[in-house]
Formats: structure tokens, sequence, C-alpha cells
């Protein structure tokens, strides 16, 4: 019961913003159809219970004008029943592709602001495969919700329409227990009562393990499908090392994962089949029997034996929606609890960037400041101790030191990006910044797109963006605007840097932090480079991030990390 309850309240939190939300009176309002048109439905089955009377009557009297009279109000019963559910399940798709829009938008707003994803990634959590979250999660959520909370209400509304009509048709049945005449009024409903409330108990018994079987069927799909995008991103590593093999094993073992899990979905599902199908099979049978005595005794009609099994159907089957519904429920509750797990990260990840790490604030006098630097590792190791920089505009400083001193990571602190530490990071108020990562970010789409990257298309002319291709050298592709590809697997490293390079020519930041950003590129390219960038920015202030003895010349200040290094 606490764990119902819990889940209940999960479901309501994830819920609940899109009807409170801007969006909330239309959402309301095609709801408000929706259920209406559910209403309506029950009611179509009401008359079409009460037309089962009649129509089996007049079989049964064989009268022919009366038989033509009910087909032509079938018809029309029909005909009403199909409109009324065409357009509901119209009107539920719009609802859904609505709310799950608003609902992927807000988990894309808080996922990318204050750079959660980049937390998510440091810190893993209960979240894995984001991508899955907000693709398919999402989805499952919107779809499932709105189909078994309208299933739930509809048989909600059956149950209350047909049993009193039940109640009505089956009359007493008298019998002697133990010596002592019983008469059980409406007896058809407390045996509908009783069928279902077995049912459901057996479902519950077989079906429960279901609830983690799909939690882990969709992780282990997630990983499978990561793992063979990774490798598209790689190809030419693995090519280089003949990876094919351990490629290989691994696709192997992970989609093994989904196969045997999958394998156990399967015969819990079997068990489950087994138990839905005989449960409805007897159903169609069951209540004739319960009312055949009746029936036999001369206390109804055909008709009236007729419309009695329909109305035991209805509530038999109203009372029985736990069953039916079952393997959904476990389902949409695997996807409750993923997303559940997935927004507790981002709020997470949130806090660690408002409540740790350095202070961070602007400089008035136009100058970056870095006061009393302290930096630790994520299991709270310490890093870099007592670092004090203070860099005016035009300065060229050289941050250099061995491999995993903390070069990057002093970077990822003054970009922000670092939330283990304490100190304060005073950056400039005026002017534009760009960070310059060692292996830069490529999106997929036209080279003229790629290399305005992250300015807005249009944002620079084709002939400032071949300019600063030729600069860069990178004249090749400066007749290749238009073309779209995959550029990250299409251009060397070096060759991306030197890209990179270039975006930094067009967008001509004051303040430029670069991490490694020429390793890629043999001395004479890096040299090129560092010299077109004095010749094109001569007052831009530039921290490099390096271990080379050749980029010393370009800068007129050094620091080692080695000198921050706490005592060991």
């Amino acid at each position: 019961m606490n764990s119902t309850k819990h889940f209940l309240r999960d479901t309501w939190r994830l819920a609940k913003p899109y009807w409170f939300s801007e969006d909330r009176w239309r959402g309301r309002g095609l709801l408000f159809v929706i259920v209406s048109m559910s209403l309506g439905l029950v009611y179509i089955n009401v008359l079409l219970n009460k037309w089962n009377n009649a129509f089996y009557d007049t079989l049964q009297n064989r009268d022919w004008p009366g038989f033509v009279h009910q087909l032509g109000v079938f018809c029309i019963l029909a005909f009403v029943y199909i409109a009324v559910a065409v357009y509901q399940l119209y009107l539920q798709q719009m609802l859904q592709i609505r709310w799950r829009r608003w609902l992927t938008e807000r988990y894309l707003e808080r996922w990318l602001g204050g750079r959660a994803y980049y937390m998510l990634q440091m810190h893993g959590g209960e979240t894995d495969n984001p991508d899955q979250r907000i693709a398919d999660d999402i989805d499952g959520f919107v779809s499932q919700t709105l189909s078994l909370t309208l299933g739930f209400l509809e048989s909600a509304v059956t149950l209350v329409s047909f049993v009193g009509i039940l109640w009505g048709l089956s009359g007493a049945i008298s019998f002697s227990l133990a010596g002592v005449g019983v008469t059980v009024p409406g007896y058809m409903v407390w045996i509908a009562l009783v069928y279902a409330a077995v049912g459901s108990w057996l479902t519950m018994r077989v079906g429960r393990p279901l609830i983690g079987l799909n939690f882990a069927q969709q992780r282990y799909e997630a990983d499978f499908r990561f793992s063979l995008v990774r490798f598209r991103e790689n190809v030419e590593g693995v090519a280089l090392y003949g990876g094919e093999k351990d490629e290989a094993k691994i696709f192997g073992s992970r989609f093994a994962h989904v196969v045997d899990n999958w394998w156990a979905i399967m015969k819990r599902r079997k068990r489950l089949a087994w138990l839905t199908n005989g449960y409805a099979q007897v159903a169609i049978i069951f209540p004739i029997l319960a009312a055949a005595p009746r029936y036999f005794s001369g206390a109804m009609q055909l008709g009236g034996l007729m419309q009695t099994a329909s109305a035991f159907g209805q509530v038999q089957g109203a009372l029985s929606w736990f069953v039916d519904a079952y393997t959904e429920l476990a389902s949409w509750r695997a996807t409750v609890e993923r997303l559940t797990g997935f927004t507790r990260d981002i709020e997470a990840a949130h806090r660690v960037r408002a409540g740790e790490g350095p202070a961070r604030g602007e400089n008035g006098d136009n100058a970056l400041r870095v006061e009393n630097l302290s930096l630790d590792l994520p299991d709270g190791a310490p890093l870099l101790r007592g670092v004090n920089l203070d860099l005016r505009p035009g300065e060229r400083l050289l941050v250099s030191g061995p491999s995993g001193a903390g070069k990057s990571t002093l970077f990822r602190a003054i970009a922000g990006l670092w939330p283990y530490g304490g100190g304060s990071i005073l950056l400039p108020s005026g002017g534009r910044t760009l960070f310059l990562p060692q292996k830069p970010y490529l999106p997929v789409g036209d080279l003229r797109t790629v290399l305005g990257y992250p300015a807005p298309p249009g944002g620079f002319s084709d002939d400032e963006l071949r300019a600063a291709l030729a600069d860069c050298g990178l004249a090749r592709l400066a007749d290749r605007l238009d073309d779209a590809s995959y550029w990250a697997q299409r251009l060397s490293p070096g060759e991306q840097q030197r890209l990179a390079f270039a975006r930094m020519l067009l967008q001509k930041p004051d303040w430029l932090f670069m991490d490694e950003s020429t390793s890629a590129l043999d001395e004479a390219g890096e040299a090129e480079l560092y010299a077109l960038l004095r010749e094109r920015l001569p007052d831009t202030a530039v921290i490099s991030v390096g271990h080379r003895s050749s980029l010393m010349p370009f800068h007129e200040r050094r620091i080692t990390v080695a000198e921050y290094a706490p005592a060991r």
C-alpha cells in the first residue's frame, strides 16, 4: 500500500505541471471533451444492452417486422458508437502530442539549463541514457497515463451504469445451507464481484515481477543502442586498432542482457497470458451458466438471458480492468520510476551548481581575477590550492604542467563547469568570451552552420566564412559551405582544431581560453595559428593550457600548476 501511494504521488508530480501550465486551458478542454465522449460510449453500451433484450425476443417470437426494426436501431447505435470512438481516439492523440511536446520542452530546458547535462555526466546518479528518458520515456508516460486513466474512468462509469441493470435482471436466488434457507438478491452482481476479485488477485501474484523486468529491459535496450552509436562515432579509431572483435564482444555482451531479460519477460508474460486468456474465455460462458437456472425455470425469456449475459460481461469487464491492464500498468510504473529518477538527478545537478564550488561574479574593471582558488576532485581529494591570477585585456598567459596535474580542471573552473572547491573567480564584465576545448564540438549539419556555431544561421556572410577557412589552412573547404555531413568524422583532429580557430576569427572574442586547442597540430602549424591570432586579435586576452615549450614565445606570462599542488 505504501509503495502504491508513493508511486501515485510520483505520477502526480510528473503530470501536475502540465495541467497548471500556460497550455492548461486547451489541455483541460480536450480532456473534458474526451471524458464526455467516454461517458457517451458507456451510455450507448447501456442502450445496446437494452437492445439485446428486444432483439433476441424478436428471434424467440419469430417477429419479422420487429426483427427488421431492431436491425435498424442497431445500425443507428453502431454508427454513432463508431463516430464517437473515432473522434475520441483522434482528440486523445491530439492531447497526447500537446502534452508530450510541453513536457519534452520542459525537460530539455531543465536538462540543458545550468549545464545540468554536464553535471549528470560527471555524477551519474540514477540516470542512464538521458536521451532515452527524453525521447522514449516521456512519450510512454504521456500515452500510458492517458490510456490507463481514461480506461479506468470508463470502467468505473460502466460499473456504476450496469451494476443496477444486472441487479434488477438477475433477481434473487434461493438455496439451502446446512438446513437453513438462504436468499441472495442480485446474485449475479455478487458472482461478478467474486469472479473479478479472484482474477485480479491472481494477476497481481503472477504479473508483479514484470515491473522490475520492464524497467531493466528499457535500460538494456538503451545501453545496447548507445554502444552502437558510440562505435559509429569512433569508427576510425576502431579500424586503426583492429578492434572489431572486441567491439563485437561488447555488442554481444550488451545484447545478451537484452535477450536474457526478454526471455524472463516472455516466461512471465506466458504465465500471465494463460491466466488472462483463460479468464476471458471462461467469462464468455460463465454468465449464461449463472443465469441459466432462471431461464430454464421460465423466469426470463431468451432476450432477458442475453441482456443479463451482456450486463454481466460489462460489470465483470469493468471489475476486471486491473486484470486486462496489468501488463501496461507494469510498463507504466517502470516508466514513472525512470522519469522520477531522471527528475531527481536534474534537480540534484542544479543544486550542486547553485550551492557548491568557487564563487563566481563579474569584475567591474574589465579584468579577470582568480583569488585564492582551491580545486578538489569529485571524491574530495585536493587538487590545487591558492591559485591567484590577474589578467588584463591583451595579455597572454600560458598554463603548463604535467598531464593530470590540474590544467584542464582549472580551465573548467574558469568556464564554470567545475563545482568542487572554493575561492572566487571574477570574470570581466564587458567583452565577449570564448572557450576552445581540445576536441572541438562539430554539430551535424552543413559546413556553414558548423563553422558559425554557436552563432545563429546567417550570422556571418559567405565571404567571411570562406576567408576564415582560408586563413586557417582549410581553403579546400571554402566551396563546400552547403555540404551537410558528419564533419566530426570527415575531418582529422588537426583539421577540426583549425576549424575551431576559424570560428575564433569569426567571433573575435575579447577573452579567449584554450585548452590544448592546437595539440593535434605539428609545431609549425601551431606557430602559424598563434601568429595569426596575434596578428588578427592583438587586443584579445588569451589563457592557453598546454605543455609544449614551443607555446612560450606566444605568451608574455607563464604559470605551472605544480606551484599550486597541495603537499601530499
